[in-house]
């Protein structure tokens, strides 16, 4: 084996462990809260110092918490070839990863931006970590639990442009704390069996996947088209955003529903696909639609 070919296998496993494509989004939505900040202009500089500073605070909590899950993760499939269930990476390398890559994130986001939002990316990391992470096991409140980190990306953005927590940040932290639950649902509605033999509770049914946990997707995906129009009316984007945010909704709401109809796997996996599409459409038609000041 090659050095190059064995440092290329060991950056991708590290990239594997930070769960980097996952983390890509989930910070994306970082960097357009702080553009959606009145009188913040693009400056590619501070985007790509706001999204790497992003990335490694995310990476980290991921690390940590496949740490934890080291031994839990040997039970399921779909992650069992993660590198330390499978011994490719020790935990005390792994350990070193997440202390340099949290302390690189958030000394970016404090030197770079301000301590705000470093000081909310640190929250986040612990609450992720070494909250969220062992919840799982105890029981379903774990995605209530887990859905604040998972949301505080856009809060961290806002700060980091206006050096605040105002309403504009809170609306959009809204909005990603909502959407998780539909999303997350459906991917422990499609891995159930696999989560179910790892001891996780995931479901706020006992039992399991079914009409219950289907209806709450519905309503959780009904309360996103509201939220998703509360930047328009708080004078943070025009009104081709809330356009957008009623179909994105409405489509998002629409996957929900026929989750609740059929209740079947290949239903939830399309109500998976669909949040991120979601998320994805929303963010955009939000920082198109930026109201210039």
């Amino acid at each position: 084996m090659s050095l190059s070919y064995a440092i290329a296998s060991r950056v991708k496993d590290y990239f594997m462990m930070m769960k980097f494509t996952l983390t890509f989004l989930v910070v994306f939505s970082c960097v357009v809260a702080y553009l959606l900040v009145p009188g913040v202009e693009f400056d590619l500089i501070k985007v790509l110092l706001l999204f790497t500073g992003g990335i490694l605070v995310s990476g980290s909590a991921n690390t940590i918490n496949q740490i934890l899950e080291k031994d839990t993760d040997k039970l399921m499939a779909r992650t069992a070839v993660r590198p330390l269930p499978a011994g490719r990476l020790s935990v005390s390398e792994a350990s070193v990863v997440a202390l340099v890559t949290g302390a690189a994130g958030l000394a970016i986001l404090g030197f770079g931006f301000n301590w705000l939002s470093a000081g909310v990316s640190l929250f986040s990391l612990v609450l992720y970590g070494f909250v969220y992470t062992p919840w799982k096991k105890w029981n379903s409140l774990a995605v209530l639990v887990g859905a604040i980190p998972g949301a505080l990306p856009p809060l961290i953005g806002w700060a980091a442009g206006a050096n605040n927590l105002s309403e504009g940040g809170w609306t959009l932290f809204a909005i990603q704390f909502l959407w998780q639950f539909p999303h997350f649902w459906a991917i422990a509605w499609v891995a159930h069996t696999d989560y179910t033999r790892a001891g996780f509770r995931l479901m706020p049914s006992e039992k399991g996947p079914g009409k219950m946990i289907a209806l709450q997707s519905a309503m959780y995906a009904l309360l996103l088209i509201p939220a998703g129009v509360a930047p328009y009316l708080l004078g943070i984007t025009g009104r081709f955003s809330a356009i957008v945010a009623i179909l994105i909704g409405g489509f998002y709401l629409y996957r929900a529903i026929m989750l609740y109809r059929k209740c079947d796997v290949p239903s939830a996996r399309k109500l998976m696909f669909g949040s991120y599409i979601y998320l994805a459409v929303i963010l955009l038609g939000l920082l198109f639609d930026k109201v210039k000041l």
